[in-house]
């Protein structure tokens, strides 16, 4: 599973690094009864997708895997003779 590579860039990182630390701030304030420091939390969440996707964008992630279309076969062309 480590082979395929999957979030081994640096916009996946940046993105998840931010993201949890969204996380873990909407739950400390949760927990704190603070309304206002858990929505900060949330867009932290949001700002971490946005970030990542931007870096991903900028060449800094991995390009997304395709499923491979067949060729189109070459006719054989009747010989003149």
């Amino acid at each position: 599973m480590s082979s395929s590579g999957h979030g081994h860039t640096p916009a996946a990182w940046t993105g998840v690094i931010i993201s949890f630390i969204g996380f873990c701030v909407a739950g400390a304030f949760i927990v704190l009864a603070n309304v206002p420091g858990f929505w900060a939390g949330i867009a932290l969440i949001g700002l971490g997708a946005l970030v990542g996707g931007l870096m991903r964008m900028a060449g800094l992630g991995s390009e997304p895997k395709r499923a491979a279309k067949p060729r189109p076969q070459a006719q054989a062309q009747p010989q003149e003779g």
